[in-house]
């Protein structure tokens, strides 16, 4: 990224631009004033000495003065055709090489012109344009220094802000910006005055108002999660003992058609209601992994083969982990009943190190589940929606006790596949049991 594409860096160019003109323009005004007034006291000085010396010369009385003459030579062009129309005039122009300010006019039928030095004026002219560029120049520096330091307080602000949303995205909901609100009076600048009783904000500060909406919706947003994460919870609990006594009961029917439907209905529904219950275990936080070292080839051999399902296994290079088997299994599980319900054979297991590829052959993960991840209640199959649905939740979670880093992808040559990488080494996270965890 360029320099000149952040945010503060434009705010202070600009700022710095606008400064340059006002100080181009103002500097330009104060010249011509300046230059103005400068100029026409020299040319009052020059005319004075011409009605001077065009008095003498009407009297026929002679005059000392060495800057006087009759039809000088080095007179400017645009002067003479002026008296020779019969005017006065004066200009700046040149005498034995130096600028000097000419003033001359009609003396029978000759031209009388005075001149006076002129080079002082000019420099002085010089000097005044000199200060007024360091003036411009000094005070173009210092905007452009309070411009970038505004600028940067303002990017530094925004920056948080946009880092604070990334951290709610990633799944943080306890992220906030925190600035200061108005009753707080923000940071000593800002604050609230009393008009009526009622309380105003002195300063309407844009960046803190983004700030606050995006702190409310992150607290409206995890307060919508907590209360759907409970009422998930309560469902299932309250499902569970009705659910138990049901499928006793249905043990008691007698043998036929009808019991068999009654029998896969409540178990579809008893197990839909464990799920949820692992779920809402895994979104509190509070699961603990039972670690032990094995095998990560012949822990997932004996997983797959635990699953019953067409699975081949391939070990490239087999490692010692640390991890929970129970949980490895469920996630293994998992995956495999998904590749056995949404993919089509043959579905492969490879395990090389400590990263194991589960992948299919079928028509793939939708994009959406790949760009966003596994979302709850929801399937592959396109009578049920679109995702899928608590088996590949429960892997996300299953896999966050774990610490494994999971993804999701879509074989080159077609097929879903999904990754894990276990952590290799000591796993000292509060959230695994002691005493397991030594190498």
């Amino acid at each position: 990224m360029r320099v000149t594409s952040s945010l503060r860096w434009k705010i202070a160019l600009t700022t710095t631009a606008v400064c340059c003109a006002v100080a181009a323009v103002l500097g330009i005004l104060v010249h011509n004033v300046v230059a103005r007034q400068i100029v026409g006291e020299v040319r009052k000085d020059a005319d004075r000495d011409l009605d001077h010396a065009l008095a003498q010369y009407q009297y026929g009385t002679s005059h000392g003065d060495v800057n006087v003459a009759l039809n000088p030579p080095g007179l400017p062009e645009p002067l003479r055709r002026l008296v020779a129309r019969g005017r006065t005039g004066s200009m700046v122009g040149e005498h034995a090489g130096k600028p000097v300010m000419w003033a001359a006019g009609p003396a029978d039928e000759k031209i009388l012109a005075v001149w006076l030095p002129y080079e002082s004026t000019r420099h002085r002219l010089r000097d005044i344009d000199t200060a007024i560029l360091a003036s411009a120049a000094l005070a173009a520096g210092v905007v452009a220094l309070a411009g970038l330091f505004l600028a940067n307080r303002i990017s530094r602000r925004l920056t948080t802000t946009a880092a604070v949303a990334r951290r709610i995205s990633a799944g943080d909901l306890d992220a906030r910006v925190g600035f200061p609100t108005e009753e707080d009076g923000g940071d000593g600048t800002e604050g609230t005055t009393r008009a009526g009783g009622r309380r105003r904000p002195r300063h309407h500060d844009e960046v803190r108002d983004v700030a606050q909406a995006l702190d409310l919706m992150a607290r409206s947003l995890q307060e919508r999660i907590e209360a759907e994460k409970r009422f998930t919870a309560d469902v299932a609990h309250e499902l569970r003992t009705p659910l138990t006594g049901s499928l006793a009961a249905a043990a008691l029917l007698p043998e036929g058609r009808p019991k068999e439907m009654i029998n896969d209905r409540l178990k579809a529904l008893h197990l839909l209601t464990e799920d949820l219950l692992e779920i809402s275990r895994l979104e509190s936080g509070v699961e603990q992994a039972d670690l032990t070292r094995m095998e990560l080839g012949e822990a997932v051999r004996r997983a797959v083969a635990g699953t019953r399902l067409e699975a081949s296994v391939r070990i490239v290079r087999d490692v010692v982990v640390l991890t929970d088997r129970r949980r490895l299994d469920r996630i293994l599980a998992n995956l495999l009943v998904n590749a056995d319900k949404h993919g089509e054979p043959p579905v492969e297991v490879t395990v090389e190190g400590p990263v194991v590829v589960v992948r299919d052959h079928g028509p793939g993960y939708p994009p959406e589940l790949i760009e966003q991840g596994p979302q709850r209640f929801r399937t592959g199959d396109p009578g049920r929606g679109r995702g899928h649905g608590l088996g590949l939740t429960i892997v996300v979670g299953q896999a966050s006790v774990l610490d494994i880093a999971l993804s999701f992808a879509n074989a080159p040559d077609g097929g879903a596949m999904t990754t894990l990488r276990l952590p290799v080494g000591r796993l000292t996270d509060e959230r695994f049991t002691g005493g397991t965890s030594q190498r």
